[in-house]
């Protein structure tokens, strides 16, 4: 098959999205497919060679620090992607480079399935303090871009539920999104690297570790590891947490800690290569996560996989891969969180049982179930011989379909209308 992934975000970005791509598409080129991504550009790139990954140009997303948008197709690269004579059309997000899927799927009459990443809802206080764009905005977005592919991939049961919340009419497969084990394998990094590692930061060998992976954002709540620092440092003062990723929140939570006095307690790596973050994992004795925005828990998946034990706050998109006391443990009170954390740093019969755990549960969430799954999904949909309807590239207001256009054009004047009201709010209150 030839396949074409569409994406808002892919590396160097660190994030499930990326990840959940990357594996997928190396897994799927291995069977023999071909597969071409296309995504923003993104200067951090450099000079890379990457032969099947098509950058547009793209300009930065003022709020969300290192991110892009692409701004243009350029001809050369349509007439590229008509000449590919693809089969499938595999759209990751629902902005510019995903609608330019669902462009060219209905402008060439191919099939396009698409995969739910990212729960918008809760990320609404990025643009206008969620005054702007709201939470249901958020959802009718969602549920009118799902409604036009073909079929739609939730990584989780959770994400299936939400979908169908919103009134997604199309159906919905539940594929887990593999991971390549063997990338955060404990056996993959030399001890004497690790302890290298852990001195360039400033820490011990015995320096007990909380670590942290992913984009630094005000959903991860990240803050709520942090605030249990004060009391897990009365019992453990030398506790060190490392915190991996770049994001927009680094600042506000640096205040923060310095704010309830564990600031010195708290390292900032910035982001780091892909390649390099399986070893990143291996500074921590503990991997701690307080999130319940994610769709498929992919960073917990890595760090079970390392075979770094791992608490977390309970929800429902870590329920096919944490098992509480047994792969993992959870909380609902972030006042239990000091208390479990204590625990895996001072238990090593409880940490060795987790980690073990683990790394058996992980071997379950396998690169080949998640291809296997997604394979046949195509597979499926190119057998049926349905096809959407193709409209001729000129008339772009009905490459979605009448009613689906008509929705989604709506949300631009729906955001502007806001935006009018707040700015007028905002003046009105200057004015008093």
């Amino acid at each position: 098959m030839n396949i074409g992934i569409f994406s808002d975000t892919y590396f160097p970005q660190l994030n499930g999205v990326a990840t959940s791509i990357r594996t997928l598409s190396t897994a799927l080129e291995e069977r023999g497919h071909h597969v071409y991504i296309f995504t923003p550009s993104d200067p951090r790139c450099g000079n890379e060679n990457e032969p099947n990954v098509f950058r547009l140009p793209s300009v930065p997303v003022f709020f969300v620090r290192n991110y892009r948008a692409g701004y243009i197709c350029p001809p050369h690269v349509l007439k590229k992607i008509h000449g590919m004579n693809l089969d499938i059309i595999h759209t990751q997000t629902e902005f510019p480079l995903g609608f330019l899927g669902k462009l060219i799927s209905t402008t060439q009459g191919i099939p396009m399935v698409h995969t739910y990443h990212t729960m918008y809802e809760d990320y609404v206080h990025y643009i206008g303090g969620g005054h702007v764009v709201t939470p249901d905005m958020a959802r009718d977005f969602s549920r009118m871009f799902c409604n036009t592919a073909m079929d739609v991939i939730a990584p989780t049961h959770k994400t299936e539920q939400l979908l169908k919340s919103y009134g997604v009419t199309k159906p919905i497969s539940v594929i887990p999104t593999g991971i390549d084990t063997s990338r955060f394998q404990k056996a993959q990094y030399d001890p004497a690297e690790i302890l290298e590692l852990r001195h360039s930061l400033g820490l011990e060998e015995t320096t007990p570790v909380i670590i942290s992976i992913g984009r630094i954002a005000k959903e991860k709540s990240i803050d709520v590891v942090i605030g249990a620092l004060p009391k897990l440092l009365e019992k453990l003062p030398k506790t060190k947490m490392v915190i991996v990723g770049e994001g927009n929140e680094i600042e506000n939570l640096g205040k923060f800690a310095e704010s309830i006095g564990v600031r010195e307690h708290v390292i900032f790596t910035g982001g780091k290569p892909w390649t390099e973050i399986g070893k990143y994992y291996q500074l921590g004795n503990v991997f701690c996560s307080a999130s319940v925005s994610e769709t498929q828990g992919l960073t917990f998946a890595e760090a079970m996989a390392g075979g770094v034990p791992v608490v977390a706050k309970k929800d429902e998109c870590i329920e096919n891969i944490i098992t509480d006391g047994e792969t993992g443990l959870l909380f609902e009170d972030s006042a239990d969180l000091p208390e479990l954390l204590y625990r895996v740093l001072t238990d090593k019969t409880l940490s060795a049982q987790l980690s073990e755990a683990s790394i058996q549960a992980m071997e379950r969430l396998s690169v080949k179930a998640f291809a296997d799954s997604v394979e046949q999904l195509y597979q499926n949909i190119l057998d049926s011989g349905e096809r959407p309807k193709r409209i001729s590239a000129p008339v772009i207001p009905l490459v979605i379909g009448a009613k689906a256009a008509k929705g989604i054009t709506r949300i631009p004047r729906m955001v502007a209308r806001r935006s009018h009201k707040v700015a007028n709010n905002l003046f009105a209150a200057s004015k008093k």
